[in-house]
């Protein structure tokens, strides 16, 4: 994933959620958001490797129901 869209995602988690994210490179390709070290959503690497990662909004979703059943 780009640094681009990626830092666009964890601001959006940072604003809408209020927790801090990190953000790291892996391979080319690769997109997997992690949530207290559990993967939570995965991106295709054929496909992100196009540039097509998965909605902001999902990403959001997703990070917020994990949050809400760790809690």
């Amino acid at each position: 994933m780009s640094a681009i869209p990626s830092a666009r995602v964890a601001a959006r988690i940072r604003r809408e959620l209020g927790v801090e994210v990190d953000e790291e490179s892996g391979h080319y390709g690769e997109f997997t958001v992690l949530v207290d070290g559990e993967p939570i959503r995965r991106g295709n690497p054929f496909v992100t490797a196009l540039g097509i990662v998965p909605r902001a909004t999902e990403i959001v979703r997703a990070v917020k129901e994990r949050l809400g059943a760790s809690s």
